[in-house]
């Protein structure tokens, strides 16, 4: 039980401190920068995109600390390395 208040904590605290680097590009920064229209909105996905890629990684890696193992698309450690020389193999036709 206390490992999962653990891990909520540093979820929160994760969150937290996305949340102010958002506001602080977004609301603080971006409105000072003169940049002609369509800039702005694709700066504002651009980073909406990157936090979200991010938030989700720091759940994943605190939640493998907590014991809680979740399949992630960030890893790749779990191809075999006999399946990435099939597939070189194949690629090059050396087989």
């Amino acid at each position: 039980m206390g490992s999962a208040i653990g891990t909520l904590i540093g979820i929160i605290f994760a969150l937290i401190i996305l949340g102010v680097v958002y506001w602080a590009i977004v609301v603080k920064l971006l409105p000072l920068i003169p940049l002609p229209e369509p800039f702005p909105t694709l700066i504002h996905v651009l980073l909406v995109v990157i936090l979200v890629m991010i938030v989700l990684w720091i759940v994943v890696v605190i939640l493998g600390a907590a014991g809680i193992r979740v399949p992630s698309p960030f890893r790749l450690g779990d191809i075999s390395g006999g399946t990435l020389a099939t597939l070189s193999a194949t690629a090059a036709r050396h087989l």
